[in-house]
């Protein structure tokens, strides 16, 4: 396996378990668990920032285009008016 496909495989295990966190912390009741599955929350997407920078840096990742300001204008509409019943 050579070290793309490496840091591709690990980018997505860490965003799977960022997904993870994202679902489980919500549901959960015990203070001190949720405060404990932020604190590893926190720590994985500071692996995945890091998973990121080397992928940019190597190549192996290239961002879509930024969107122009229309664009963003555009989603911040859709986002912002009121839900039709």
């Amino acid at each position: 396996m050579n070290e793309k496909a490496m840091v591709s495989d690990a980018l997505v295990g860490v965003n799977g378990e960022l997904k993870m966190f994202g679902e489980i912390i919500p549901q959960t009741e015990n203070k001190e668990l949720k405060q404990c599955l932020k604190q590893i929350r926190n720590e994985c997407e500071m692996s995945q920032e890091k998973l990121y920078h080397i992928a940019r840096e190597k190549s192996y990742y290239v961002p879509a285009s930024k969107a122009s300001q229309q664009e963003v204008q555009h989603v911040k509409n859709i986002l912002t008016q009121p839900a039709m019943k």
